[in-house]
């Protein structure tokens, strides 16, 4: 694997393991720590250093350890072959359903965000912004 691919593969990682924090944001109202996936995947034999951990979520450096990706894969309930970003692997139903969510609350931030430090926008410009929005979130 050449220092470019290796590049690519693990900002892949990356964007997998951000959803699926996502995911888990939305089906338990808070984000999974370090702590709470680092003793699970200890529990199958792993270990996840909080360093490991941070470099693969941030997409710096590619791992390539199967049984690691076994274990956080049980942790998120999918399958292994959709972490690692295996071409077959379809994305698990619960995670295309919770993608569309995820989205929503994240467009609904931004439009909370603006209205408050944009209060003495006229209503009409606060309506536009809200159309762009949308229509990015379905562009999407």
């Amino acid at each position: 694997m050449t220092e470019e691919e290796s590049k690519a593969a693990a900002e892949d990682l990356a964007k997998r393991l951000r959803l699926l924090l996502d995911v888990a944001i939305t089906e338990t109202g808070a984000e999974p720590t370090h702590a709470q996936i680092a003793a699970f995947v200890q529990d199958r034999g792993v270990n996840l250093s909080r360093s490991r951990w941070t470099y693969m979520v941030n997409g710096h450096r590619y791992v390539q350890d199967r049984r690691l990706f076994e274990a956080l894969a049980d942790f998120f309930d999918v399958d292994a072959a959709f972490l690692v970003g295996d071409d077959d692997a379809p994305m698990p139903a619960r995670v295309r359903a919770q993608l569309d969510l995820v989205r929503s609350m994240r467009a609904a931030k931004v439009k909370s965000y603006a209205a408050r430090t944009l209060g003495d926008v006229s209503p009409d410009a606060l309506k536009a912004i809200s159309r762009f929005l949308d229509e990015e979130l379905r562009q999407e």
